[in-house]
């Protein structure tokens, strides 16, 4: 059987399967569990209300619970046994990682991430949607900044190379080097500072997305309370941070905590700029070390990174719906 003809009978299955998981769970509820032909119809009708829309809710919460938590589950009890699988060693392995002092430097490098990545993007994307707010181009320099959304981690990262190298002849930074007489230099091997060069082709990606939410935020602003501070004699310095940035503060946190929650995550532009050498390990990289030599260590580093990143994550969800209400 061809793949789409496959794919068109799996649809036509799981439609088929939904329509009649429905029809006769509703049929059981108001024909079985709660007959309307009894004395008491009206409130067995009511009973019947409440619960069907647990009906709907259901199949979510199975699959939620197989493909979620069970995962969860499993791999916090995988993280327990040793490398081969055989042997239970209990919180052996935590301890071991964070004894081990490349975890820790991992573990810096990723606070670095959260602190600057966040923070940058967020910076830049206010900037630039305060400053095309007004211009006739401003559609134009939007669509050109937001553009580096479109491309991948990897590609993004492979651009960022051919700034980065060593080359004169190629790389941005060094042919300014070479310019003004200095020798060139790899900058992706100078330590510390080679983590800030890599965190700003993630910068370079997500002041885009920051742009366009923020942007949004900044019109919804009423016009009255800026012709009240205008009128009230307050510069343009004082609009912006006085009147504007504290009634679009809950959009900037949403979006400051969007892009920490894809910094925790993110591996591709380490692997593929640095392979996670030279001091610019972060989490997840460090999780891939071990992922095909010690199955335990590496599902003790992701249980790390999913305890860290669900914070943010409810913080983010709470935040959003308060900005819906």
């Amino acid at each position: 059987m061809s793949p789409i003809l496959t794919g068109l009978v799996t649809i036509a299955i799981a439609v088929a399967g939904c329509a009649g998981y429905f029809y006769a769970s509703n049929w059981v509820l108001d024909r079985v569990i709660f007959p309307p032909r009894t004395d008491d119809r009206g409130r067995n009708i009511a009973r019947a209300n409440l619960v069907r829309p647990w009906l709907f809710i259901l199949p979510a919460m199975l699959f939620l619970s197989v493909y979620l938590i069970y995962p969860v589950v499993g791999s916090f009890w995988r993280s327990l046994f040793n490398r081969s699988g055989a042997e239970f060693v209990g919180l052996g392995n935590y301890t071991e990682m964070f004894a081990e002092e490349g975890f820790r430097v991992a573990l810096f490098n990723n606070i670095l991430w959260v602190i600057f990545v966040p923070a940058a993007a967020t910076f830049f994307g206010l900037l630039v949607a305060q400053l095309t707010d007004r211009l006739r181009w401003g559609n134009l320099a939007k669509s050109m900044i937001f553009m580096p959304m479109a491309i991948s981690f990897v590609g993004a990262s492979l651009i960022w190379k051919f700034v980065y190298a060593n080359d004169p002849d190629i790389g941005i930074i060094n042919a300014l080097r070479d310019f003004v007489g200095l020798e060139p230099v790899d900058v992706l091997q100078v330590a510390f500072w080679n983590n800030f060069f890599i965190m700003f082709i993630m910068v370079w990606m997500q002041t885009g997305f920051a742009m366009v939410i923020l942007s949004a935020a900044l019109r919804g602003i009423p016009e009255e309370t800026i012709e009240a501070a205008i009128i009230d004699g307050a510069n343009p310095f004082q609009i912006f941070f006085k009147i504007k940035v504290p009634q679009i503060t809950g959009t900037i946190l949403v979006v400051w905590t969007t892009i920490t929650i894809l910094v925790l995550k993110v591996f591709d532009i380490v692997y593929a700029m640095t392979g996670g050498n030279f001091d610019t390990e972060i989490l997840p990289s460090y999780m891939m070390d071990y992922m095909f030599r010690d199955d335990g260590r590496a599902t003790a580093v992701a249980f790390v990174i999913m305890v860290i990143v669900t914070p943010v994550m409810v913080w983010n969800i709470v935040q959003a719906r308060r900005e819906m209400r």
